[in-house]
């Protein structure tokens, strides 16, 4: 049988463990990380297409960026949609 001390040590690692889990979910959930994302996307884009001599290449890549942004606000929708029908 587990000591007060062993449960104790258990107890602790698993709301360790919870705080880890609930700032990786509240990240990944973050207009932050969003926001970075679509500012990676477009100097990504950008970028290529500057490198490969694309005309306004700056202004022609908003539109990944932006359609990426959009599916990022929009999947949490379907998500759900996606569960009802699951169930």
């Amino acid at each position: 049988m587990a000591t007060l001390r062993e449960l104790d040590k258990r107890v602790a690692g698993i709301e360790r463990r919870n705080a880890r889990v609930e700032a990786d979910k509240a990240w990944e959930t973050s207009f932050a990380r969003r926001g970075l994302l679509v500012l990676f996307t477009y100097l990504a884009v950008g970028a290529y297409l500057a490198a490969i001599s694309v005309q306004d290449a700056w202004l022609n890549a908003i539109v990944p960026a932006v359609a990426f942004m959009l599916s990022t606000l929009t999947l949490p929708y379907f998500k759900g949609i996606w569960l009802r029908f699951r169930k």
